[in-house]
């Protein structure tokens, strides 16, 4: 028995997240039916993470442990032979046993992309969110510094009732924010994060641009505890899951 790691990058407009579901489409799904066609198994598919609907990956990792024979190196052109445009295996590896595609990862970077134009872009439509206001980068990049470090990210995670408990302190390493031309990204990378973490990050951040939000706010928000203390969800088109550390 082998433990494979596949290296992947998709497009999630046509998808709702990574994760299987009972009634849309989604990447995983798709994978692992291109998956089988290769194997003629039913692995037991392990992701690196969970994305939303329309989220995107420039890096994804899965494992899995098969008893096929196919070299590893062609593992990827094999898989990409029954997979859409929207999906492409990048690269395999073998891995010992105990490797895990979700617990053995020590951290990830996102990017949240956006086009701060005036007239929307038609060649980043669901690829980039449409943000027309115009910000004020030095603001949001003073509020940045606030998130840097280990937190109790609370104020930071949409909470269900299948994530009330556990514990919501992480820690972030770097968060930058830079504009070329008419495009800024964030990025961010942390030791993990909890549900729509990016995505509240940055919706507070265009608060702040917005002067709803003072840069200063932040440790207050941070410290509150409280996901109504910050600001909005921001949509999951900007959001790409950008590396994988392990």
């Amino acid at each position: 028995m082998r433990n494979i790691l596949l290296t992947m990058a998709y497009d999630g407009r046509n998808y709702h997240g990574w994760q299987i579901q009972k009634n849309a489409l989604s990447v995983q799904e798709v994978f692992q039916n291109a998956l089988f066609r290769v194997t003629g198994e039913n692995n037991d598919i392990k992701g690196c993470s969970r994305t939303d609907t329309g989220v995107h990956a420039n890096m994804y990792c899965v494992s899995f442990k098969t008893e096929h024979k196919i070299p590893v190196e062609r593992f990827p052109a094999a898989v990409n032979n029954y997979l859409p445009n929207s999906i492409a295996v990048l690269s395999a590896k073998e891995k010992d046993d105990n490797f895990h595609a979700r617990y053995s990862c020590k951290g990830k970077e996102y990017v949240y992309k956006i086009w701060n134009g005036s007239v929307r872009n038609p060649f980043l439509d669901g690829l980039a969110l449409h943000y027309w206001y115009r910000t004020d980068i030095e603001k949001m990049k003073k509020a940045a510094e606030y998130f840097i470090g280990t937190h109790d990210f609370t104020s930071f995670c949409t909470v269900d009732n299948n994530r009330k408990k556990g514990d919501f302190h992480r820690t972030v390493e770097y968060l930058k924010i830079n504009r070329e031309n008419d495009i800024i990204n964030i990025t961010v990378r942390a030791d993990g994060f909890l549900y729509n973490m990016v995505r509240i990050i940055v919706g507070t951040l265009l608060y702040v641009s917005e002067g709803k939000i003072l840069p200063d706010d932040i440790p207050k928000i941070i410290e509150a505890s409280d996901r109504s203390f910050a600001g909005p969800t921001a949509p999951p088109e900007g959001l790409y899951l950008n590396n994988v550390i392990y």
